[in-house]
This record gives C-alpha cells, structure tokens and sequence, in this order.
C-alpha cells in the first residue's frame, strides 16, 4: 500500500508511519521539517499555511492519506480536493469532541455533531474537527473519506503531556495524590493500537465515522497510576483522595490532575463512556495499561526524562503547593 500521512513526524501520525513501515507499506511523510521523519520513509516538505505550502505534493499517486491536522480546516480542504484525483482514501483522525453538547452517556456514532466548515479559518478544537471532516467528505465523498473520531491518546511520543507528566511526578517519590475512586473506569487509547487500526482500515477501505478509544472497563485510574509505579520503579505512595477534597482544593481535573474527571459530570458522561462497538466490531484491540505505561517510561527517559509540548496546547500537571493542600485535607 503507497500511504501518504500528513504529519507523521509526532506522536500519532509517527505512530501510524512506523506502524505502516514495519508492514512493508511505502510511506511518504509531508512535513514541515521540524522534526525528523522515522526511518524507512519518503519525506517531503511543505507548510500547509503558507502560500505555494502544498507545492511538494503537486504530484504522486497514493492508495491512502492519514490526516492528523487540527487547525483551521481550510487546511484539510485545500489538501483534499489536491489529492482527490490521484488518492483512493483520505483517513482523517478527527475527535469525539465533534459531538453536540451535552453528550449523554454511551453515545455512539449517531449522536449529533457540532456545526463546522470546511471553508473556515481556526476557532475552536470541536469546530475544527468538524469542519475538518466536512473538508475530506467534500472532496472525497462519503465512500471514500473515513474519520477516526478518537478520545483520550496516550503512549509514546506523547506532546500533550498528560501520561509523561504522571510518570515524572511518581518517578519524583513521596506522597502522591491520586484522586478517587480508585475503580474509576476511564478510557484512552495508545496511539500503537490506533496507528494499528488506521493502517487496517486504510488497507480495507473503510469509511465513516469511528470512535475511537479503548472499551469502557479496560482501564481504571488505579490501573493507570498503580502501573505508573512501577514502571517507574519508584517508592511513591498514591494516597487516593475523595473527589470532593480534590475539587474543594481548587484542583482543576483533566488539566491539573491529567486524564482524571470526576465521575458524574456531563465531561466525565462525554470522555469516560464513549460507544465503541462500531470499532471493536471492525478489529480495534487495545493493549493492556501496563504495555502503554512502560513503553511511555521508555520512550521518556530515552530522551532524556522531558517529553515534547504542543504549542497550541496548554501545558499540564499539578502544582507542588496544591497538592500538598489536598493531601492535607485528605489524608
């Protein structure tokens, strides 16, 4: 299969392009040179923003392009309607925050979508996605375009920040907070077994929308932090906490406590019990936690213990001094 991936030199397109290779594909990366491309590929170079950006693609023929891009669809828009007439497929990995709000538990696939176009410049990440979607489905038709509506991502080459920064806070040691229950069911998924899944579906052609996470009950926040320590090998005690004392803390979830909404909430309904039977149904298979959070503690001190940070998203993680105000409260 000749897979071109846009991107491709970060976390979930270079998950896709080392995936893709280690099958034998022939991989192209269109990328802005920032970053080097993984081995074995073709690279070519470009800015999507720029004026003449697409020019390194006025040519080529592919059998499938993987679009990661979260920026202004006008982007996707003019991308796929260069590609439409010389590319088979175009996978979009789009999101599950495409979904209206409120999103009740369980959603699947047909729940209502937020507005978007695909004429537009950035606004906002839902809308984005959306308009995104729209753009590939404009060139590509319904036949041909398929969007990955993926949840929560974590594993390695991560730049968002939210598993590395769990990892360096328990490799830290010393009393942890680990925000209650224990049991709480929540739901990701490597960026390896989506890769997996993207190349899979690119080669059988498939179409539509797919959320994309991994099966309610696969993962517990106990899981995901009990593996924590001890990939990391560390001495640090989780001291699981109340979400009523975490939260009376001043503790924003998801951003200060990464990957972590209290059980409840319309965010927790919309994140945390995602419909995936499409997707299962279609071959996703998910690795355990303890796979995800060993090879992301691998990947981290490999280069150095520091991982990677989105400029267009908001920096992660806990401060020193709330913690210890809830450990105080909690203890």
């Amino acid at each position: 299969m000749r897979l071109l991936i846009l991107g491709g030199t970060e976390f979930v397109g270079r998950a896709v392009a080392e995936e893709a290779t280690a099958r034998g594909h022939d991989v192209t990366v269109f990328h802005r040179g920032r970053h080097a491309p993984p081995s074995g590929v073709t690279a070519l170079h470009g800015d999507r923003t720029s004026p003449d950006g697409l020019a390194a693609l006025a040519g080529g023929e592919w059998d499938a392009v993987l679009d990661t891009w979260s920026g202004a669809p006008r982007a996707v828009r003019d991308t796929a309607r260069l590609l439409a007439g010389r590319t088979a497929h175009y996978l979009y990995v789009s999101s599950c925050s495409v979904y209206a709000w409120p999103r009740p538990a369980g959603a699947d696939e047909s729940a209502p979508v937020v507005a978007g176009s695909a004429d537009a410049e950035q606004t906002e990440y839902a809308a984005d996605k959306r308009g995104g979607e729209l753009a590939a489905l404009d060139a590509f038709g319904a036949d041909r375009s398929l969007f990955a509506r993926a949840g929560l991502i974590l594993g390695p080459y991560e730049n968002i920040g939210r598993l590395p920064w769990w990892l360096g806070r328990i490799a830290a040691g010393g009393p942890v907070l680990a925000p209650g229950p224990r049991d709480l069911p929540v739901q990701y998924i490597d960026a390896r077994d989506l890769a997996a899944w993207l190349v899979d579906a690119a080669a059988a052609g498939l179409s539509g929308p797919y959320n994309l996470v991994g099966p309610q009950g696969h993962a517990t926040m106990g899981g995901l932090l009990d593996a924590c320590v001890r990939a990391t090998g560390s001495t640090a005690e989780l001291r699981w906490t109340d979400p009523e004392v975490v939260l009376a803390a001043g503790i924003e979830p998801w951003t200060q406590l990464p990957a972590w909404l209290p059980a409840g909430t319309e965010l927790y309904d919309a994140l945390y019990t995602v419909g995936v039977e499409r997707a299962v149904a279609s071959g996703l298979s998910c690795r355990p936690v303890e796979e995800t959070v060993e090879a992301t503690w691998a990947w981290l001190r490999s280069i150095g213990g520091v991982a990677p940070q989105r400029p267009d998203r908001p920096v992660v993680g806990l401060p020193a001094e709330l913690e210890a105000k809830a450990l105080g409260g909690g203890a």
